[in-house]
């Protein structure tokens, strides 16, 4: 049965109408629709999941466990399925996801359509990289099996295609083993900018994981302080004696956000405010600690709703990468941007990340990221960052379509250079560019024929 409804993305900008359909079962699972988009819980940030007055296929009840391998830790499941299930299920036999974005509340489909990245890029690479195979429903209604070597270029057309070269019903995913629910966690200060660039390098302090959070606020000789999260999972003897159950963690108290802030509350005083004090609480860790996977992975999963601090007028996150050569010069550019512009971010963070994904449009490549909540403030924000777009180019690096509501498509063709090879892989399984999302026409990103 299809519903009309309002559609948004994380950061609930922009939010539009669209011909919803849930299907319970996979036999009530088609592809008659002129356009259709699939979504899974609505945590891309932007446009990638909308698909304005057109068909919209809500994937989360398609969400069951189909196969576990106990030996080898490959779990077969719908692409419906979110993280926090797979976590819930597995922690207890000793398995953890391989990569995990900031929130559990993701499905397996939407992870790989994004190839998402987490804290251990640069040593685990993106999540494609952990998908054996998975099956995908094409334009045409038939199905086909995708995996590294098998119709390996429709795979990593897939892995980061952002939905659009079909639908993925299911997936094989390699879980990594883990002795305990916990992670050991060593927290680094770093004064300035050029103080955790040399941490994140400085290859005796690097760790599985790796995060820094970022004041993107301060100035002078403050400019880019930062706080380095490194960690990985904590073996059996690092546990203190009353934890009886390595599996077991105290459930997260969640609180929630009833109504949206108003659009005054956050600015530059406020969120001044809150840097210093966040800084002034994790710089006092000096020693490791232990954490659990929760706390350290989804700190944000704690508040429902968390996305209203922004108002109603929603937010952005701007999210870009760019080469370690470049790198240095290109942050303290594009970071002082923000300073100067003294536009509120309190969620600032800097990543690290390794060796580029085979997927076509996959997001991460060899370099930094740095990503930043941007609240709607008013007409001046999109030159903003059409502003900031020309600066990553300019450093050769590109922007991060999972987040992206605003990018033109000049700025988006020559950040991806494999995008014309990908085009003919849509061409190819979806000659009427039947899989479409307001993300692929604002973009223009049609089969090439």
């Amino acid at each position: 049965m299809k519903n009309k409804m309002t559609l948004s993305g994380w950061g609930n900008y922009p939010a539009n109408q669209a011909i919803v359909e849930r299907p319970e079962r996979f036999h009530q699972l088609h592809v008659d629709a002129k356009n259709i988009i699939a979504r899974g819980l609505g945590r891309s940030y932007g446009d990638a999941a909308l698909n304005t007055d057109r068909d919209v296929i809500l994937m989360e009840r398609l969400n069951r466990f189909l196969a576990f391998d106990e030996k080898t830790g490959v779990l077969k499941a719908e692409a419906g399925t979110s993280l926090e299930e797979i976590l819930e299920t597995f922690i207890p036999r000793g398995w953890f996801l391989p990569v995990t974005p900031g929130t559990k509340y993701v499905t397996l489909g939407g992870c790989l359509a994004a190839d998402i990245h987490g804290k251990n890029h640069h040593v685990d690479g993106t999540f494609g990289a952990h998908v054996n195979e998975f099956e995908l429903l094409l334009a045409n209604g038939s199905k086909r099996r995708c995996s590294p070597k098998q119709n390996p270029e429709l795979f990593w057309g897939t892995v980061g295609g952002m939905g659009l070269t079909g639908i993925i019903t299911e997936m094989a995913l390699q879980l990594i083993p883990i002795e305990t629910a916990y992670m050991q966690v060593q927290h680094h200060f770093a004064k300035n900018l050029d103080a955790v660039l040399a941490i994140l390098e400085n290859k005796q302090l690097d760790d599985r994981y790796s995060v820094a959070w970022i004041d993107c606020l301060s100035g002078g000789e403050n400019f880019g302080r930062s706080i380095v999260m490194n960690a990985h999972h904590a073996a059996k003897k690092d546990l203190p004696a009353h934890i009886s159950d390595p599996y077991q963690i105290k459930a997260s108290k969640k609180i929630s956000l009833p109504f949206y802030f108003p659009a005054w509350a956050l600015n530059s005083w406020s969120v001044r405010a809150f840097n210093s004090l966040y800084c002034k609480i994790q710089k006092s860790k000096t020693s490791p600690f232990l954490l659990d996977y929760d706390r350290y992975f989804y700190p944000l999963d704690s508040i429902n709703h968390w996305n209203r601090l922004y108002g109603k007028q929603g937010f952005l996150q701007y999210q870009f990468v760019v080469p370690f050569k470049t790198a240095q010069e290109a942050l303290h550019v594009i970071l002082g941007e923000f300073v100067k512009s003294k536009r509120a971010s309190f969620l600032a963070v800097l990543k690290r990340f390794g060796s580029e994904s085979e997927g076509f449009l996959s997001f991460p490549k060899e370099g930094y990221t740095l990503a930043l909540d941007l609240p709607i403030s008013g007409p001046e924000l999109f030159p903003f960052l059409d502003h900031l777009d020309n600066l990553v180019l300019k450093y050769e690096g590109r922007g991060y379509l999972a987040k992206d509501a605003r990018m033109q498509p000049e700025t988006f063709r020559s950040m991806y250079p494999r995008f014309n090879a990908w085009q003919k892989i849509k061409a190819d399984v979806d000659p009427e560019d039947k899989f479409s999302s307001d993300l692929s026409r604002r973009l223009r990103m049609e089969g090439k024929r």
